[in-house]
């Protein structure tokens, strides 16, 4: 089994951070790269943790060349809820500006400067946070509208990803992640009583398990953290 490299971009959230854990404590990882705007330290001796700003791009560059080794799997965790509009009446370029900034831009820039750090002789991955509320099939409710376009359009730049990657490493695979509904900062404000939550713990442990079994037929494809495709 060969040590494996990897990048996590999100570190300081419950699922980044939960995700730097679950690859640490995996005997065949050598390094886990783990990258933040705090740039909080994760006390294990495989975790290397780095300061980054997703959506500067000195910072991504500057950040892409201190790495000194090839990379297998990159994982972009990191995005934001924040007051989803019910209904068209609540709708604001502002939060649609915001919410593309959080969800979507920065993703398609570290792609940008990271892609090119991964093997081309061999399997790798990179994948993404999306949500199942970016399904354009699946959206049978209606609202939301800000966040569900920044994940239809994360989801949208996968796609493209994929294709493009796959000119470079025929055995490269892109695609998105739904965690499942996580206790966390960004699901408190919209938890329910009596309703069931993962622990980013849980979600981290799932995520890993779908990430592993991930092969080039799934290659641009969405998925939930229990393996099952979610639609376009």
């Amino acid at each position: 089994m060969k040590p494996l490299n990897i990048a996590i971009f999100g570190s300081s959230g419950a699922i980044g951070k939960a995700l730097c854990v679950e690859y640490a404590n995996k005997e065949n990882i050598e390094n886990v790269f783990a990258f933040s705007r705090k740039g909080d330290t994760l006390n294990q001796k495989n975790i290397n943790s780095h300061t980054v700003d997703y959506l500067d791009e000195e910072s991504l560059k500057r950040t892409s060349l201190s790495i000194n080794c090839k990379l297998d799997i990159v994982i972009v965790a990191i995005g934001q809820l924040d007051n989803p509009e019910k209904s068209i009446k609540e709708l604001s370029a502002k939060k649609f500006i915001d919410m593309f900034k959080a969800n979507t831009i920065p993703t398609a820039l570290i792609a940008k400067y990271f892609l090119p750090l991964l093997y081309r002789d061999r399997t790798t991955k990179f994948a993404s946070l999306s949500a199942r509320v970016g399904s354009i099939e699946d959206n049978h409710l209606g609202g939301w509208y800000s966040y569900r376009a920044s994940k239809s359009a994360l989801n949208m730049i996968l796609k493209g990803l994929s294709i493009e990657q796959k000119r470079l490493n025929p055995k490269s695979i892109v695609f998105g992640l739904h965690p499942g509904t996580v206790d966390s900062k960004l699901s408190k404000p919209f938890q329910k009583n009596g309703k069931e939550y993962f622990s980013p713990e849980f979600s981290a442990k799932k995520l890993v398990n779908v990430i592993d079994k991930k092969t080039t037929d799934d290659d641009g494809k969405i998925f939930a953290w229990d393996n099952a495709i979610i639609p376009y």
